[in-house]
């Protein structure tokens, strides 16, 4: 079975740059405990472009779904849009709203990789 990528595309005003980096430094560990989570990246645009890649890794799209659905997924979210989540605060919203004006979601099977020998 191959891994799967889901890169979700984040349209960020630049007033809301720092504010987005802010939130994802503070959502350490949300992910990386779930079951099938195999990678996460939070991509900088360097060419002018206001689109931020969230770039997460997956042992399968059955572990992606578990995730998504997941009650941790659920309190990210929240507090990353400013909304007051149920459950312990994870101190990444602090009621602003969003950071981001838009969002994509591409979804990739892994055919073929490659590391340093």
């Amino acid at each position: 079975m191959a891994s799967v990528v889901k890169i979700n595309v984040l349209s960020v005003p630049p007033d809301m740059r720092e504010e987005l980096e802010r939130r994802f430094a503070g959502r350490a560990g949300m992910v990386e405990s779930q079951d099938g989570f195999e990678w996460f990246e939070l991509l900088r645009p360097l060419d002018g472009t206001d689109r931020y890649l969230v770039y997460t890794r997956w042992r399968s799209e059955e572990d992606f779904q578990r995730w998504q659905s997941s009650q941790a997924f659920q309190r990210g979210h929240a507090q990353a849009s400013g909304e007051r989540p149920s459950g312990p605060p994870q101190g990444v919203g602090h009621g602003q709203g969003p950071a981001a004006t838009g969002s994509e979601l591409w979804s990739f099977e892994v055919i073929e990789t490659a590391a340093p020998k």
